[in-house]
């Protein structure tokens, strides 16, 4: 059950990738770890760092994705992301936001992509 879990996510993950790209963004980084986490992918487009979690929900819903979606896991995105700022200087004077794309939820887009989904101040 987790290898299937693992696969899919890791399949939501290269088709995020996939979009951001094809939206014009660079990927600076992908599955970016820290002690206390991770994030999925970092991308550059038009002076704006962006940090994106991804969320494959194939038998997902809204209330499912607010869940997953909660204050804790925005902070720790949040955390990590200063993080990746603190070593990564050349960033500093970008903007920062921080995106979700959820990937194969019923009655959304197959890749839905949600700029600015939630921000430091929680």
């Amino acid at each position: 059950m987790k290898d299937a879990r693992v696969h899919t996510g890791k399949s939501g993950e290269a088709r995020a990738a996939h979009y951001l790209e094809a939206q014009g963004f660079s990927l600076v980084a992908q599955n970016w770890r820290t002690r206390s986490g991770e994030i999925d992918i970092i991308a550059f487009c038009k002076n704006t760092l962006v940090f994106v979690e991804v969320k494959t929900l194939p038998h997902g819903n809204a209330e499912m994705l607010a869940h997953v979606l909660g204050s804790a896991k925005q902070k720790r995105i949040v955390e990590i992301s200063k993080c990746f700022l603190a070593i990564n200087r050349q960033y500093s004077k970008s903007y920062i936001r921080y995106d979700v794309i959820v990937i194969d939820m019923p009655g959304f887009p197959e890749v839905y992509h949600i700029e600015n989904a939630f921000s430091e101040l929680l």
